[in-house]
């Protein structure tokens, strides 16, 4: 079995005219959480959607474990065991938590067909889902809705989790609550590649790590390396961490 759950292989990426990956090669180790960093405009949320299916690769290869899905739709994706949070979480606001958790539960017809033993553990991550389970999704504050996004995504279980910039517009509290949560997650085999802006959170939370710059990963390597290296950082992205 490889060691990489994930692979994109010199991944070229054309939305219309514009040309947004320029062959991309990124390998996610299975059961580790690798950050994906990159300033605005790198390609970072480009390169999730390709891996998703939403786009579609106009060159390269992306393999899931042994299988090639550069050419699978993204049903057919997600029914492999990958799950996509997308930057601004895709909440149904006018339906409640419930009906968006079941929306997510492809294997039940009501809520009490969601299995209970994974509803609990969910609920023990993210207590806001429990307490919000019958209010309108749109009522819920940001972070409150980053949690039921997250909580969609797992509430079947998955082997890759693909999740952008979960940390953005949250307080310092919820930030912690969500790092804590994707703890929890890695730990349990769950493989996490994660677009970041927030440094903090990648440093806190990060196996490996991969910086993009114009299309391409211009580097990729342990996390604690480069947490440790502050001019390969000021480099790369402009700061320090």
């Amino acid at each position: 079995m490889s060691t990489n759950l994930l692979t994109l292989e010199a991944v070229q990426t054309h939305i219309g005219a514009y040309h947004i990956l320029h062959g991309v090669d990124l390998a996610v180790p299975r059961g580790q959480l690798t950050m994906l960093l990159g300033r605005n405009g790198a390609g970072k949320t480009t390169t999730l959607r390709t891996i998703m299916g939403l786009w579609h690769a106009s060159q390269g290869r992306v393999r899931f474990g042994d299988k090639d899905i550069t050419a699978l739709q993204t049903p057919q994706i997600a029914g492999l065991g990958i799950a996509y949070v997308p930057e601004n979480m895709g909440i149904f606001s006018d339906l409640t938590v419930k009906e968006n958790m079941l929306l997510a539960a492809r294997g039940a017809k009501n809520a009490g067909q969601i299995d209970d033993t994974r509803l609990k553990w969910i609920f023990k991550l993210f207590p806001a889902v429990e307490k919000f389970w019958n209010h309108p999704a749109g009522k819920l504050s940001g972070g409150q809705k980053q949690m039921l996004a997250v909580s969609r995504a797992i509430v079947e279980p998955r082997e890759l989790l693909l999740i952008d910039e979960p940390s953005k517009g949250l307080a310092p509290v919820m930030i912690n609550n969500m790092i804590d949560a994707f703890a929890e997650l890695k730990a349990s085999g769950v493989t996490i590649l994660l677009v970041e802006q927030n440094i903090n959170f990648a440093q806190r939370l990060g196996d490996t790590v991969a910086v993009m710059d114009n299309g391409r990963v211009v580097h990729s390597g342990s996390m604690a390396a480069f947490s440790a290296d502050a001019q390969l950082q000021q480099s790369l992205l402009g700061l320090a961490l």
